[in-house]
């Protein structure tokens, strides 16, 4: 259908179609429930662009495939759920080391092992920032409707590109599957970012140079520029080596050129928080309860507010700091038994109680959940 229309969408296929925007014309990926649409649309859409869409034996031969596509100059992305994740963590942490640009979507499910695939959990929250071995800093956005899975994709993409990194996309089971109207965006009228190409000579190019902003621009395998690409800890032109101060640079490179620009980075969702006296945080599909919650506490004179993690990684700690600065109590809501209510407790004001209000049975939240977890803080 033409940009500009209201049609009825699968987050999934909105996951797709921002993937699309953004200018991703390589897919590789394995099929695994709740993610699949987003393979089957990339299969579909991606020849008539002249993309390229391959399934490929596992999720190890996936995420190594768009590994390559984007080393080759290329944005590259794969899709998958909680099993498939796991499999990626070596081959994702190689992509940290090169600093090879891509997105991977996690459509996130029930877990440990096969768990409940046909069922919703964020129980993915930390393994998205810790599931590679080593020091490294993860960026992951976590939209809540088929319309913010369009956008924070294209975002995705952005922070890929913009950060020489690999981006994950948090999605969950309920946002993957729901349907909703949405108008897409005409071309041109989202912001598009591609990496920087190097400009010097091919003899003076150095992959992994110090600069300001830590982040190299980057040619394509083919272009003419020289250069390597090794999981082992490297130098400025990509050679191995383990001298201790080459070693540092290179480790702090990770994660500076990201926690750096962390307000670039970081976005936060608040509504009705200047007098807020008890603070609901949550993200994806919870964050659709939570807000309806909120509006019906506050009609009823409660002064309750909303506050959604759009980033989760890195965790927005100075704008959840601003936000939370005066509440009293502050509710952290989860589809697992508790990933971020510590990640809160880190920041919350003095004096503050942080609270839990976890679900991990396959289950969403139900609004009475939630209501009466603001009436026990408040008793």
């Amino acid at each position: 259908m033409p940009p500009g229309e209201r049609q009825l969408v699968m987050g999934n296929m909105a996951c797709m179609r921002g993937a699309l925007y953004a200018g991703m014309r390589f897919y590789a990926g394995y099929p695994i429930t709740p993610s699949t649409e987003i393979a089957e649309g990339c299969a579909r859409e991606l020849p008539k662009l002249g993309g390229h869409f391959i399934q490929m034996e596992d999720e190890i031969g996936s995420i190594s495939a768009v590994i390559g596509a984007s080393v080759a100059g290329t944005k590259a992305m794969t899709a998958t759920s909680g099993p498939g994740f796991s499999l990626m963590q070596e081959s994702i942490g190689y992509a940290y080391m090169i600093e090879a640009p891509c997105v991977i979507v996690n459509v996130q499910r029930g877990g440990p092992s096969t768990g409940l695939p046909t069922k919703v959990s964020q129980s993915d929250t930390m393994q998205v920032r810790w599931g590679t071995h080593g020091d490294y800093t993860a960026i992951a956005v976590a939209p809540s409707t088929v319309a913010d899975t369009f956008t924070e994709t294209i975002r995705a993409f952005n922070l890929a590109e913009r950060f020489r990194t690999p981006v994950t996309v948090l999605l969950d089971e309920v946002v993957g599957h729901m349907q909703e109207m949405v108008a897409f965006p005409e071309p041109g009228e989202c912001e598009v970012v591609s990496r920087t190409k190097p400009t010097c000579v091919p003899s003076a190019y150095m992959a992994y140079r110090p600069t300001k902003n830590g982040v190299n621009s980057m040619p394509a395998y083919g272009e003419g520029y020289r250069w390597y690409a090794t999981g082992l800890m490297h130098d400025a032109h990509g050679f191995p080596t383990d001298k201790p101060d080459e070693v540092v640079s290179k480790l702090d490179k990770l994660r500076n050129k990201i926690e750096n620009y962390e307000s670039e980075i970081c976005r936060v969702r608040a509504e009705y928080m200047d007098d807020a006296e008890i603070a609901v945080v949550s993200y994806g599909s919870v964050s659709r309860t939570a807000l309806q919650v909120v509006r019906l506490a506050r009609d009823a004179g409660v002064k309750v507010g909303f506050v959604q993690l759009q980033t989760v990684w890195p965790f927005p700690i100075k704008q959840l700091r601003d936000l939370l600065g005066n509440t009293a109590h502050i509710i952290v809501a989860e589809l697992n038994m508790g990933q971020l209510v510590g990640e809160v407790e880190r920041v919350a004001p003095p004096g503050a109680q942080v609270h839990s209000l976890l679900r991990y049975d396959g289950d969403i939240f139900t609004p009475m959940q939630f209501l009466e977890k603001i009436q026990e803080v408040r008793t």
